[in-house]
């Protein structure tokens, strides 16, 4: 076991020592996961920081994965007279980084856990995609954290301030902050997100300078970079796992691997915080469910033909909205299938009890 940080350092406050208390009582130990690993987790306690697995009976109850530790959460640890440590419980998050899955399941992957900010970090060095940026600020939104859009790479930006208003219209509701990272200019902004044990996260694709930013952040070189390929301009992934990391300030950031696809779940909340011109709007349409494509007394058509409400925003949300109830409906196909092969599964063992006892 390695020294570490205190409890307090980690964010540790009378919010998470209350949900313990169960836990307490049965000797277990509390503890912040920092880093994910295959099969095991890093986490930090009051006495250093150790590997530790996840319990059977853990991983036994577990609905599915987005119910099993990741960076950022607050375990209970088992370690006395064990060889390996081991996780008993997660405390109920505060809130949670998720996405879908870009595949054919319908689970849903928790990127990190119990943060308070969400930095959606992408460079400028081209025009901004203004459509990822919404789609991830719908995913920054839902999680319950405060996101906060960090355009990167301003040295190499042939017009910051038409980027950074490009960015503003679509990042309704979020601050904007641009720096140039590499030369440590702009990150003041950000560091006042970082203070009082607060939890950020940075979510981005790959190339869009997280490490870079991070070093800055730091000021020293802890994190690796790669330069962007010249080729295409895309970025190489750096960071291959989500980890906790203590910033001078007081604060806690989750560094996280390019992600290449940001899958919604079945939550259209986020979306809707994303797209506040369009909910305002909503509250005037004729029709409570009206889904603004062809309904009679629109107010959201109404603000597109008034160009309040450009076409490439309604259709980016019209997109979102559908892929969200596409994502609720696979989730709820799953949960039906589970439940019948669990019927299945009970019918199949009280047909073979009654065969065996005379009652079939």
């Amino acid at each position: 076991m390695s020294d570490g940080p205190s409890l307090r350092e980690l964010g540790y406050s009378p919010r998470w020592e209350a949900l313990f208390e169960p836990y307490a009582a049965q000797g277990l130990v509390p503890a912040r996961v920092i880093r994910g690993d295959r099969g095991s987790v890093l986490a930090a306690t009051a006495h250093g920081v150790i590997r530790a697995k996840t319990s059977a009976g853990l991983l036994k109850s577990a609905g599915d994965a987005s119910d099993l530790p990741v960076t950022g959460d607050w375990v209970a640890l088992r370690i006395d007279d064990i060889d390996t440590p081991v996780i008993e419980a997660v405390l109920e998050r505060s809130g949670a980084i998720t996405r879908g899955d870009a595949g054919k399941t319908s689970d849903i992957q928790v990127v990190a856990a119990n943060i308070d900010t969400v930095f959606v970090v992408h460079p400028i060095a081209e025009a901004p995609n203004l459509r990822r940026i919404e789609r991830e600020l719908s995913v920054a939104w839902d999680s319950g954290a405060l996101p906060v859009v960090v355009l990167t790479k301003e040295d190499l930006s042939a017009d910051t301030d038409a980027a950074r208003a490009a960015v503003q219209s679509v990042a309704l509701g979020a601050e904007v902050l641009v720096m140039n990272a590499l030369a440590g200019e702009g990150i003041e902004p950000v560091l006042e997100y970082l203070t009082d044990y607060r939890t950020a996260v940075l979510v981005g694709p790959s190339g869009a300078g997280k490490s870079t930013l991070i070093n800055a952040l730091l000021g020293e070189e802890r994190q690796t970079t790669r330069a962007v390929r010249v080729s295409d301009g895309k970025g190489r992934h750096t960071t291959v796992s989500r980890e906790l990391i203590m910033m001078p300030g007081g604060g806690l950031l989750i560094d996280t691997p390019g992600l290449r696809e940001v899958g919604l779940t079945g939550s259209a909340e986020g979306i809707v915080s994303a797209f506040p011109e369009i909910d305002e709007a909503s509250l005037s349409c004729r029709f409570r469910d009206c889904t603004h494509t062809d309904e009679p007394g629109c107010a959201v058509l109404e603000a597109l033909e008034s160009g309040t409400l450009t076409p490439e925003r309604l259709a980016s949300y019209h997109k979102l909205i559908a892929e969200a109830q596409f994502a609720a409906a696979r989730t709820d196909a799953r949960l039906r299938a589970e439940v019948d092969r669990k019927w299945k599964t009970i019918s199949k063992a009280a047909k073979e009890y009654n065969k065996h006892h005379g009652r079939g």
